[in-house]
């Protein structure tokens, strides 16, 4: 069943920056949008990036799936992930990609970053059509004026798009693209579009209800950013949705609520 369009979005709180894209996830047409090329910090979502080009490597067998790899003191770090909690210093590649995919692993980013490299990652965002969508360096503790000054940034035009390309199978191999989702399909956050859908987070890569949703979050002080695809009975949609604000602002409940509210839309597009 087609979905309606146009299709009218939420009205979104003013004190945050919008961009948001919802694209048929059969066609790839945008069915909605507000501001879609504004460029936004992205946070995590950028790992995206990096997870396609593992794929990729793996798929080519320029990357042993199997192949020890050991966190540095200079790449340590905590917060998102499960690694840094671990006795283990030592973990496979594949095993790096599944904390990245499921957990948002920061230490495991930095790893994986180290070993395909910046540069490569950035080439690959490019091969999918992200002209400004990007990882822009590893995660770290604190930024110097000589770091680039955040992880990565994006415009949920391109993020929406990247997202359709993976569902389809068409930016990269379909076998790297099915790769991809099923390291994302582990993903723990659904606090923001995707907790719409009352699921399981520790546990829906089966249809739930009908319903199939993957998909990747960033988070920072000042920004929020949920990008995935979702599909049900009636239809399949790929999503972007990020909001940035100014640090002296706290509209962090209304921009939650909000993106809650746009997940609600799309879970009565797509049935379940």
């Amino acid at each position: 069943m087609p979905v309606p369009v146009p299709w009218t979005l939420p009205d979104l709180p003013a004190a945050a920056r919008w961009s948001v894209a919802v694209r048929d996830g059969g066609t790839g047409a945008v069915l909605a949008a507000v501001h879609p090329d504004q460029l936004q910090l992205t946070a995590s979502i950028g790992k995206v990036f990096l997870l396609v080009e593992v794929a990729a490597r793996l798929a080519d067998g320029s990357l042993d799936p199997e192949e020890p790899l050991t966190w540095t003191e200079e790449e340590h770090v905590a917060d998102s992930g499960l690694w840094y909690l671990m006795d283990r210093r030592t973990l496979g590649v594949r095993d790096l990609a599944v904390l990245v995919g499921a957990f948002s692993d920061n230490l495991a980013t930095n790893v994986l970053l180290r070993r395909v490299g910046l540069t490569a990652v950035q080439a690959r965002a490019v091969a999918l059509g992200c002209t400004r969508s990007t990882l822009l360096d590893r995660v770290r503790l604190r930024r110097t004026p000589q770091d680039p000054p955040t992880l990565s940034v994006g415009t949920a035009g391109e993020l929406s798009g990247l997202l359709h390309a993976l569902h389809a199978g068409t930016g990269v191999a379909p076998a790297v693209s099915a790769q991809v989702l099923r390291w994302l399909a582990a993903g723990a956050d659904l606090s923001m579009v995707a907790s719409a859908f009352d699921l399981d987070p520790l546990a829906h890569g089966e249809p739930d209800r009908g319903v199939t949703l993957v998909n990747k979050t960033g988070t920072i002080s000042i920004a929020r950013g949920d990008v995935g695809v979702v599909a049900g009975p009636d239809a399949t949609l790929a999503y972007a949705v990020l909001a940035t604000w100014p640090e002296h602002v706290d509209v962090r409940d209304a921009v939650l609520a909000a993106m809650r509210t746009v997940g609600q839309q799309l879970r009565a597009a797509v049935g379940g």
